[in-house]
């Protein structure tokens, strides 16, 4: 049986900062992370920068004492609901760890620090390509952001600066 540890990360805590840098790292790595590890330099000043940011959090999962996933998460504002909402912008359960449940622990968490704030929602973006997150986001609760049939999904764009 595995021990599955689930928190929010302490960014000045070492142990946390390396488990943020090692699984993110993982997950940029992998096609739906987009194929190509983060920088040195990224990777070193990333648990700072985080901590610099007071409406992000981070969740981390640990198996055995072993980083095996992460959340990152940013607290945004609904003005239609005049409350703040999390968004969740990064999703990852490193390979060997798959299967255990250890997205929906997290999403847990992070559901929890979300209602401790006083949340009305929270959001995600996910790849039209990926359907295994896509299923586990709609097991947690999640929709594809439909208000309306008549106007379709919502789409997620970017413009890289």
């Amino acid at each position: 049986m595995s021990d599955v540890v689930v928190v929010q990360a302490d960014y000045t805590n070492p142990v946390h900062a390396q488990a943020l840098r090692d699984v993110l790292n993982h997950y940029a790595k992998d096609p739906m992370g987009g194929g190509q590890g983060l920088s040195q330099e990224v990777l070193d000043g990333l648990p700072a920068a985080l901590a610099k940011r007071p409406h992000a959090f981070s969740v981390l999962a640990f198996v055995n004492g072993e980083a095996a996933g992460l959340v990152n998460c940013f607290e945004g504002f609904s003005t239609f609901a005049g409350k703040p909402l999390v968004n969740v912008h990064d999703v990852s359960v490193v390979d060997t760890f798959r299967g255990l449940g250890l997205s929906q622990k997290m999403l847990l968490k992070v559901e929890d620090i979300a209602r401790e704030r006083d949340c009305c929602k929270i959001t995600l973006e996910v790849l039209e390509g990926n359907p295994v997150a896509q299923g586990s986001y709609r097991k947690f609760g999640f929709s594809d952001g439909q208000l309306d049939p008549a106007h379709g999904r919502m789409l997620f764009w970017n413009k890289y600066l």
